[in-house]
């Protein structure tokens, strides 16, 4: 009984553990990744004409295909099982606040960042299933690898930027949780299976 004690206790004390470490990736992530938009909007700017159409296509199509892989390299730490446990674990501590310590902003910026994060598995796994329909010629380097690539990130920045606007709630709801005067604050949640593969990337 004292051993399953013991490993239980192990089990709690690594998954709070992960917790934290999963809250300060999407610290990181939020941080540098308004940085890369920063320096966009800079670029835009100063590339763009007074309607904002810009002044060469070909070189600001490539600088917004950077923005949209080193905001995609950011996040990868936060994919799968990491992401899900930091969603999980805000419900459970939002649900166990007191009404007076929630701000009303909260569960919906909880619900963005979901439907964000399975937004990106689906485009996770359609792009597996694009690597793997290209022919054996066609790998990293190649013109059709970079263009299949180029398209994904694309897609996915939209729900990279949600997590770059919408990422902090974690925090913030973490550190309401640890501050409530509840006598109980909840442990983080178990994580859940990864639901998530690793991209094929360069």
């Amino acid at each position: 009984m004292n051993e399953a004690l013991s490993t239980l206790a192990d089990s709690a004390l690594h998954t709070r553990r992960a917790h934290r470490a999963g809250v300060k990736l999407v610290e990181d992530f939020t941080r540098n990744s308004k940085g890369i938009l920063d320096e966009w909007t800079t670029y835009s700017d100063a590339h763009t004409d007074l309607d904002g159409w810009p002044e060469d296509d070909h070189a600001y199509s490539r600088r917004q295909q950077q923005r949209n892989a080193d905001t995609a390299a950011l996040f990868e730490p936060i994919h799968g099982w990491v992401g899900r446990l930091l969603l999980a674990t805000a419900e459970v501590q939002l649900a166990s606040l007191p009404t007076a310590a929630v701000q009303p902003r909260w569960g919906y910026q909880i619900g963005v960042l979901r439907d964000s994060l399975d937004q990106l598995a689906a485009l996770e796994d359609e792009w597996t299933r694009t690597v793997d329909d290209l022919g054996p010629g066609e790998g990293p380097g190649t013109s059709a690898f970079e263009a299949a690539l180029a398209t994904h990130h694309a897609e996915s920045w939209t729900h990279l930027d949600a997590w770059t606007t919408h990422g902090p709630v974690l925090h913030e709801i973490n550190t309401a949780a640890r501050q409530s005067s509840s006598p109980l604050v909840p442990s983080p949640v178990a994580a859940p299976a990864p639901g998530l593969r690793s991209p094929s990337r360069r």
